[in-house]
């Protein structure tokens, strides 16, 4: 049994520079504001703003309202993240018999959650859970769509959310943005976020907004490569003749060949190792060749002769650069690792269990947080798009991205995606890939377990969620934390070119919370058309959308009440954020078992919909966890790490698709009789998807012979008209936003 380490770090954050937090009263002024001053919106690493040069009401600004309303106005939410636990109120499962909290609260089951309950008190509003808990957004919407008189606030799908809009169920929110100051200064700073929930660019509905975005944090790195580093050191660090190496496995049949260069140099900007700035070093491939290459020739091999030829590899190549420490070349602030020397680490890991399982178990390679969920191994092929420069495999919206032409493109139907498919089935021909992931059945396969057992070495995902393990399955001196990205060779229209990127970028989730027109009491054809006539309920409801953008707002929405949080702040992506009291510390392992998620949902009554700010999260990862995600953060900042803007880019290739276009009621049917589109490249637990088919199966099937017979049967399933009708909705929303 492995000794777990005590998580009481936490409860202090020693780095955190305390200022008094200011503008955070939660008081409440139905009066009109006309605050001009700017907002500046947090942008995650690269420390630059996002602002597009619009004015609105000051972040740091005490909120005001612009929308007044009778007190005690009743809103019934039919709003939540997915479960019953995970609504506004208690349930049975998280109040037990009273949860007492960090406000010195006990709460019983029905009791607004602590974020709601101050909401209420704050907007002066009566708050009625009418939550169904149905399993996901859209089963939420599909339980009250026919009755949605009986409801004001209701979550559902963005796509669907629109659409009823569209028909006339749901309230316009676009049309009161001069009453709603937060919410429109926040479109304005971020274009993408405005183009994701525009439902209609024409007719008389130009413009609408028919539901609240959810973000699970935005303009931030989202996945991030996660290693056992403790065993990178080992397996590297130690002389160069690997006699430090007693016994070993041998190595199965090669199959991966080189995706890097086999002669000649290959420049990369990397951070330095104090992280003090960048500067750019260089693969020699003329001092020792591809590592993968050299591996090829060399034939048979057992794990001591691979670490040996890896650590010769290292020296020569980037002539000393790593000095003793090689194992930086991974798992340094100064990594510049690319996905052939992973799959010499790979080989060395998986020969190599007696060295870094004291056990003896074998251990695995690359595996997915639950090797037998589908929505869990989709992962395997979002990595292989960082891995090998594919746009994407990690898209906002089904497997699209935006060219450097400004149009659309889908992944599925390009011959890039199946050839890097195609590495990764080499890798999984070599054992490189867990074998819980290759037959997909194995329930006990899953991150957890592979940490606790010693017998799993690498996989992509959060790092919050995932690094908190390090504080109950792995022992003193072992770890378990965020990589640098990879080096790969992306085109991003200027030019094939080695460098960083990742397109897992947040932004406007496929989750949102929509105003019931029959809820309020109208019809499509008697809706006021400005604020100041509506009735009480619908201006309260903008007004809780509204105060939701302001800073007060994204702070309650994220942390909770004031009692929550102490009246300190610290810097985190050059913003201000409030440090969490020690008692919330305590409860979030003492009651959320350390996944910050997961408490802030069924306790706090956090993070179901709005913004999110990462800061609490931040605070709620481990020591490991966060070395690893600030390596990752400070690469950005110094842009050794590009990624996706929430803005119409001067290079289009950077810009993020939007989550939802404003397709018209026959282009979703269009797109919808495509149904192979959906049914065979799903990310839903219990559904296929063709793309981790071809990982783990590999070509030579009817279905896909090879990648040019993948993009051919994609095109007869109708990828190419498709996307032709998505196309047709991004012009229109890039003609749309032009106009503004």
């Amino acid at each position: 049994m492995k000794k777990t380490k005590l998580a009481a770090s936490l409860l202090a954050v020693s780095m955190l520079a305390t200022t008094v937090l200011a503008g955070c009263d939660n008081t409440q002024n139905n009066s009109s504001t006309s605050n001009n001053s700017q907002n500046s919106d947090s942008s995650s690493g690269d420390n630059t703003s996002s602002d597009s040069g619009s004015e609105g009401p000051s972040a740091d600004a005490a909120w005001k309202a612009t929308l007044s309303y009778a007190d005690g106005t009743e809103i019934r939410m039919a709003c939540g993240y997915n479960k019953v636990n995970t609504g506004i109120t208690f349930d049975a499962g998280t109040a037990g018999d009273g949860v007492t909290l960090a406000d010195g609260k006990t709460y019983h089951t029905g009791d607004l959650k602590p974020t709601w309950a101050a909401l209420q008190d704050t907007l002066k509003v009566k708050l009625t859970n009418k939550f169904t808990g149905a399993g996901s957004a859209s089963q939420e919407w599909a339980a009250w769509k026919d009755q949605l008189d009986q409801v004001d606030f209701v979550a559902g799908g963005a796509a669907e959310l629109s659409a009823a809009g569209s028909d006339g169920m749901l309230l316009n929110i676009g049309q009161y943005l001069d009453s709603m100051p937060y919410f429109k200064a926040y479109l304005d700073r971020n274009p993408i976020v405005r183009l994701s929930i525009t439902g209609s660019v024409a007719g008389q509905n130009k413009g609408a907004i028919y539901f609240s975005p959810y973000f699970d944090g935005v303009n931030d790195i989202e996945r991030m490569p996660l290693m056992r580093t403790d065993w990178v050191v080992k397996l590297l660090d130690g002389p160069a003749d690997a006699s430090d190496i007693t016994t070993s496995d041998q190595l199965k049949d090669y199959a991966y060949q080189p995706y890097m260069p086999t002669s000649g140099t290959v420049s990369v900007d990397v951070v330095k190792l104090d992280g003090s700035d960048k500067e750019t070093i260089t693969k020699d491939y003329s001092k020792y060749g591809n590592i993968v290459d050299k591996m090829n020739q060399a034939g048979a091999m057992d794990g001591k002769n691979a670490v040996k030829m890896l650590r010769e590899y290292i020296d020569a190549t980037y002539n000393g650069y790593y000095g003793e420490t090689r194992s930086n070349l991974f798992v340094g602030q100064n990594a510049a690792w690319d996905a052939d020397e992973l799959v010499a680490l790979l080989r060395c890991v998986v020969s190599n269990s007696a060295t870094l399982n004291a056990d003896g178990k074998k251990v695995q390679g690359l595996f997915s947080r639950e090797d037998s969920n589908n929505q869990r191994r989709v992962d395997m092929f979002r990595f292989a798009g960082t891995l090998f420069g594919v746009r994407g495999l990690e898209s906002r919206q089904d497997y699209l991205y935006v060219g450097n032409d400004n149009k659309l493109h889908d992944a599925r139907t390009e011959q890039d995606t199946y050839v890097a498919l195609e590495r990764m089935n080499q890798m999984a021909k070599e054992g490189l890939i867990s074998e819980g992931f290759i037959t997909g059945t194995d329930e006990n396969a899953k991150t957890e377990n592979y940490l606790a057992d010693d017998a799993g070495f690498m996989h992509y995902d959060y790092s919050q969620t995932q690094t908190l393990y390090n504080e109950t399955k792995l022992q003193e001196g072992e770890e378990y934390t965020a990589v640098m990205v990879p080096v790969a060779r992306w085109n991003d229209g200027t030019g094939e070119q080695f460098m960083r990127f990742t397109e897992s970028w947040r932004s406007v989730k496929t989750d949102g919370w929509a105003i019931s027109l029959a809820g309020l009491g109208y019809t499509k054809d008697n809706v006021p058309k400005t604020a100041a006539e509506l009735n009480d309920k619908a201006k309260a409801l903008l007004t809780i959308i509204d105060y939701a953008y302001s800073k007060e707002g994204m702070i309650l929405m994220s942390y909770g009440p004031k009692e929550f949080y102490k009246d300190e702040t610290f810097n985190f992506n050059g913003e201000e954020w409030p440090v969490l009291s020690d008692q919330n510390a305590k409860d979030l392992w003492d009651i959320g078992k350390g996944n910050y998620t997961n408490y802030a949902r069924y306790y706090i009554g956090s993070t179901l919909s709005f913004v999110k700010s990462q800061a609490f999260e931040y605070q709620c990862t481990c020591d490991a966890g966060k070395k690893g995600a600030g390596y990752i953060s400070n690469a950005i900042a110094l842009g050794t790490i590009k990624h996706p803007e929430l803005a119409l880019a001067d290079n289009a290739w950077y810009t993020s698709v939007p989550t939802v276009l404003p397709l018209t009621s026959a282009e979703s049917q269009t797109i919808n009789d495509y149904g192979n589109l959906s049914t065979m490249f799903s990310t839903s637990s219990k559904k296929q998807n063709l793309l981790v088919d071809l990982i783990v199966m590999g070509y030579g099937s009817d279905t896909f012979s090879d990648a040019a017979g993948a993009v051919a049967k994609v095109k007869e399933w109708g990828g190419d008209q498709a996307l032709e009708t998505r196309n047709a909705a991004w012009d229109r929303l890039k003609e749309y936003y032009t106009s503004l």
